[in-house]
């Protein structure tokens, strides 16, 4: 006589009762799920206690999976996407998961660790708008107008938009020495300067109301909710002067998100360099996360030599640990290559040839993502 398994005892137990029907579609219930409609027997409703030990079995289970996952990711280029194209996947961490927990982690470590010191940052610091004293700015002032009365003689029919430029240093040098004495009368240190936003021909600053930024093309709810983000950017850039970490950040917030858009990008890249590789799509999807999550993982390591090097005084395991941080650095493109040569398995000159081209094209996709980043870290910070 044998003895029930565990899985049937399970099974036993999670089974619902006799004539039980699903309360969503009223169809009969044959296990924990609905064979019509998938709703799940137990919700939410339930003893807590059996809401946690659900919860600590599914973090478990990723748990018991990490260890497999992280040093292949780490020290076996391409391992993790031809092991997962084999078809061998429950054993690993999700690629999908394993990249976002991964960023996630990666820039929270690196906000923590990486620091902006030192004074707050004049973007202004030689211009009018960054001078300290009246005299400074009357200095500046006269410096300016006497280099426009130069180009007035050296060159004949701009009279119109020389005294245009004269009229703006002027109002900006007055608008300075306001707000160097009103600071003065209060007590204040002199104010860093706003930054200088100027739209249209008039050349005066940006102001929301009586000059702003206009589209004609757009409708004027577009054009409002415009000035609006222009007015929180004018906002949080003259914070950022104030605290340059706010900066950072910002930035780093921001770039696990962008990162997860760009991938799609860089899958398609995959598959017009190997297009005869009839590949699906898919496949180059799962090698961009992988190349992806290694990307995070060596920077959180790296991040983390960096917080540890500044720990300890200087001397040996200080510069043991900078030499670590340098081989992360230097094992990422490396990692990439070999990467590429073992999932695609192409030769070495035509292998290098295509992560060259790979490398350059989206190291352009990643400038212009850093730079719309560091636009949006601007008016959403």
């Amino acid at each position: 006589m044998t003895e029930p398994s565990a899985t049937g005892a399970n099974a036993a137990v999670d089974a619902p009762a006799p004539g039980a029907v699903c309360q969503n579609c009223g169809a009969p219930l044959l296990g924990p799920h609905c064979y019509r409609c998938g709703q799940p027997v137990t919700g939410l409703v339930r003893h807590f206690t059996s809401v946690i030990g659900d919860f600590l079995d599914t973090v478990l289970n990723i748990d018991a999976r990490v260890f497999r996952t992280l040093w292949p990711l780490f020290a076996r280029p391409g391992y993790l996407s031809c092991e997962y194209f084999a078809g061998r996947r429950v054993r690993y961490v999700s690629p999908v998961r394993l990249f976002v927990f991964l960023s996630i982690v990666t820039f929270f470590v690196a906000r923590l660790t990486l620091s902006i010191t030192g004074n707050p940052i004049n973007l202004n610091d030689d211009s009018i708008a960054g001078a300290t004293t009246v005299s400074q700015v009357e200095s500046l002032r006269d410096k300016a107008l006497a280099k426009l009365a130069r180009a007035e003689n050296d060159v004949t029919g701009v009279d119109a938009g020389l005294a245009r430029a004269q009229q703006a240093v002027r109002e900006q040098a007055q608008r300075r020495i306001d707000d160097l004495r009103a600071a003065q009368a209060r007590g204040e240190p002199p104010p860093i300067p706003k930054p200088d936003i100027s739209f249209g021909n008039n050349g005066k600053p940006w102001d929301a109301k009586t000059n702003p930024l206009v589209f004609k093309w757009l409708p004027d709810f577009a054009n409002h909710w415009v000035n609006q983000q222009v007015a929180r950017a004018e906002s949080n850039v003259a914070r950022m002067q104030q605290d340059p970490s706010l900066f950072k950040d910002a930035i780093l917030s921001a770039v696990p998100s962008t990162l997860f858009v760009l991938l799609p990008a860089f899958a398609l890249m995959l598959k017009i360099l190997y297009l005869f590789k009839r590949r699906l799509y898919m496949e180059h999807l799962i090698v961009a996360l992988h190349s992806h999550a290694f990307l995070c993982l060596t920077l959180l390591l790296a991040f983390l030599a960096m917080a540890a090097r500044d720990a300890v005084p200087q001397g040996f395991l200080h510069g043991l640990l900078g030499v670590a941080e340098g081989l992360l650095f230097a094992w990422m493109p490396v990692y990439l290559l070999l990467m590429q040569k073992h999932v695609y398995r192409q030769g070495w000159l035509l292998t290098l040839f295509k992560y060259c081209v790979l490398g350059f094209s989206y190291v352009m996709l990643l400038s212009f993502g850093a730079v719309f980043t560091v636009l949006a870290s601007l008016v959403w910070a």
